[in-house]
């Protein structure tokens, strides 16, 4: 099998944006974005870098005024100086001015207000953890220093650079974060779709289970009215320790004990409209007693009778192809549908300068995406700038306690400033002492509206995450927020279209909205897509009332609490208590929202039925997204977008643009306006709710020629 295909690279830019003197090179890749290279030989670097592929960019409008002393750069947005020296870039040499704020970046200037980006993992957090920088920053700018960055040879492989140079990427966008990542992902790739059925609720723990034990389990669900969409197979699922000589945490053949027939138990996930995947800890390599040992042996020209052990080496192309054609496909043939990539063995291999994590997520990736149909995705640790091209992250394994579930939603929202939307939490905390049921309801709140929902835990019985495992007022409060995720899957899925297309994450920080101290202050709390404000519960309910009291910060403008139709003005905090079974989700005025109705299982497809909830108060248009959700034909077209606008007391449902066949034939909508007043609701028919301040109107069904118009009397909001 040949080695995963190598991704289209766009290196170099246009000489139209490329201004050259003595020893640097500048060149404009977009109007508040330009890259700064000093090399003492004038050797310059034109190939892909880890995280920068597509130089070649449409070249903004832009002055030039070069001098035997010195360059001037000058954009509708930037205004950059050099004063040439054989010194390169200094302070006294290199400038650039925001001309918008007058703001002045001079060489060298610490990275003060830098609004970061994330971290490789939360492995034994039991609160914060250093972040790395990111591309955003209050102080209107922002430097990533790519010049220790390997690049890609002609043969898609990571090498070091030939000679030392500077290089580095300027990034200066003020308070337009949007425009700073839309740029951000058009030079260094954009956010990839993710298939639909990773938004759904995934299972996962660290135990050693039969194939009977988990089908068992996964029917427990279903008994329970608890929908899922992934079970995850963790590392018992090969043989570990006993009758060999290896560590046991690296694996490649089933253990028969526990999976007398793995194809066939794959068969049944299926059939019962799950996803699987497997735990791969691939760092010792492959021992003799493993079924592939003599093949992979021969592969790598080791005789196996000597049962010499296969050392693990991901920068060797040979030793990859033979590890993902050996190891991994034959699985995947059976039917594993992506890997558990978890990697926790340091940052240095034998390439100068590469962090092995970085190209094992790049490699899983592509290999996954081999046939070019198939949407890719890895499970895996962070592992640098450039991975928001290998969705999703798995944030490792964190204490069981509130600190730890209080950190979340800044974590979460704050990796949007690298464009990697898509963190998957380990939700009820992986080890030490469970704590209270309060704490477990709560982390699944937060689970419901965060990236991606998985229950998980480390090998301990007394971690149980079953929500039925729990005291029965919270089993019903977690199985109603479940429910509530995969009706929230069209929102979702819309918004991970938004992602790819712009480059703003489902979970962006407050700030993304507007620049006041109250946002950046807001830190526990955050945008959840372009329609709602979520602020978790992350500490105990007061003991005497029973509520949780939480303060939450409201941009300007109306908001209303997404359940009840609570309104709250704009522009101030509020201290707000909750019940047990609440969770602080707020919608914008003019929001819509499109829902799948609840189910017990399954809800992954495209719905034949949709529950729209339209809020009060402003002019709005939601467009809702849908393609296959597994292939990569949206690349080409394949998908379709229906527009829900409001309008002068208007609410239309547009009809669908693009590829039909792709959504149902027919579809049953039902419209509900939450937040409005009861007086005025015989001005249409349908029944009004009190206690949700909500008016739904009569159902109706809609074919895809169609468009529908509801008119509102104007009192009614």
């Amino acid at each position: 099998m040949p080695l995963p295909p190598n991704p289209q690279f766009h290196p170099v830019a246009s000489p139209e944006a490329v201004v050259t003197a003595k020893n640097v090179r500048f060149t404009v890749l977009t109007d508040r974005l330009i890259r700064l290279e000093y090399s003492k030989n004038e050797h310059f670097e034109d190939r892909p870098s880890q995280a920068f592929w597509h130089r070649d960019q449409p070249t903004p409008p832009f002055k030039k005024t070069i001098t035997e002393n010195s360059v001037e750069i000058e954009t509708e947005f930037l205004l950059l100086k050099y004063r040439i020296t054989p010194f390169g870039f200094t302070p006294l040499t290199l400038s650039i001015t925001l001309k918008q704020t007058n703001k002045i970046w001079r060489y060298g200037m610490p990275q003060f207000g830098n609004l970061k980006g994330t971290a490789r993992t939360l492995d034994g957090a039991g609160g914060r953890t250093r972040l790395e920088n990111g591309l955003l920053s209050r102080s209107g700018w922002a430097v990533m220093d790519d010049s220790r960055s390997l690049v890609f040879n002609e043969s898609g492989w990571l090498e070091p650079r030939n000679q030392k140079q500077k290089d580095l990427y300027f990034f200066g966008y003020g308070t337009d974060y949007a425009s700073c990542l839309r740029d951000f992902t058009l030079v260094a790739g954009k956010i990839p779709m993710i298939p639909r059925y990773i938004l759904g609720n995934w299972w996962s723990r660290y135990w050693a289970y039969t194939q009977d034990e988990l089908k068992a389990l996964m029917e427990e669900f279903r008994a329970h009215d608890i929908p899922l969409s992934i079970c995850i197979v963790d590392m018992d699922w090969h043989i570990t320790k006993t009758g060999n000589t290896s560590s046991g945490w690296t694996g490649y053949t089933w253990n028969r004990e526990l999976f007398p027939d793995p194809p066939a138990f794959i068969r049944w996930l299926h059939e019962q409209e799950l996803h699987t995947a497997l735990n791969l800890h691939p760092a010792k390599g492959i021992h003799p007693h493993e079924e592939q040992y003599e093949q992979m042996a021969r592969w790598m020209n080791v005789d196996p009778a000597t049962k010499e052990s296969i050392p693990f080496d991901i920068t060797d192309p040979h030793f990859v192809e033979g590890y993902f054609d050996i190891l991994h496909h034959p699985y995947e043939h059976d039917g594993i549908d992506f890997w558990w990539m978890d990697w926790q063995q340091g940052r240095k291999s034998r390439v100068s300068g590469l962090d092995p994590l970085w190209l094992i997520n790049h490699l899983h990736f592509h290999d996954l995406g081999r046939d070019g149909r198939k949407r890719p995705f890895v499970f895996s640790r962070w592992g640098g700038l450039g991975n928001h091209r290998y969705p999703i992250g798995f944030s490792g394994d964190t204490f069981v306690l509130w600190s730890a579930l209080a950190y979340q939603p800044y974590f979460t929202a704050t990796a949007a400033n690298v464009a990697y939307g898509w963190w998957s939490h380990d939700i009820g905390g992986h080890m030490f002492k469970d704590q209270t049921p309060e704490l477990y309801l709560r982390w699944v709140q937060f689970g419901v509206f965060s990236p991606i929902f998985r229950l998980h835990s480390t090998n301990k019985k007394a971690l149980d995450r079953r929500p039925w495992g729990k005291p029965e007022r919270v089993f019903h409060a977690a199985r109603e927020a479940m429910q509530l995720r995969h009706a929230l899957i069209p929102y979702i899925y819309s918004m991970a279209w938004r992602a790819h297309c712009t480059g703003i994450s489902l979970v962006t920080p407050m700030y993304y909205g507007e620049d006041s101290t109250e946002a950046f202050d807001a830190k526990d709390q955050y945008f959840f897509g372009s329609e709602l404000i979520v602020a978790p519960i992350t500490h105990p309910s007061d003991p005497q009332t029973g509520l949780a009291s939480k303060r939450v910060w409201f941009p300007s403008g109306t908001w209303f609490n997404f359940f009840n139709g609570e309104q709250f003005n704009g522009g101030k905090w509020y201290e707000i208590k909750y019940a047990l079974e609440d969770i602080p989700v707020f919608a914008k005025a003019g929001a819509i929202i499109p829902l799948a109705p609840k189910v017990a299982w399954g809800g992954i497809d495209n719905p034949k039925e949709l529950d729209v909830y339209v809020f009060p108060g402003a002019d709005n248009v939601f467009k809702l997204y849908e393609d296959d959700g597994e292939t990569t034909d949206y690349q080409n077209g394949k998908y379709a977008v229906t527009h829900f606008s409001l309008h002068d007391n208007t609410f239309t449902v547009h009809s669908p643009e693009g590829d039909l066949s792709l959504i149902p034939a027919k579809r049953t909508y039902r419209i509900h306006l939450r937040g409005v007043n009861s007086a005025i609701n015989d001005s249409l028919s349908g029944n009004y709710d009190p206690a949700t301040r909500t008016l739904s109107l009569e159902s109706f069904t809609h074919s895809p020629q169609e468009s529908r118009v509801i008119q509102f009397h104007p009192s009614i909001f």
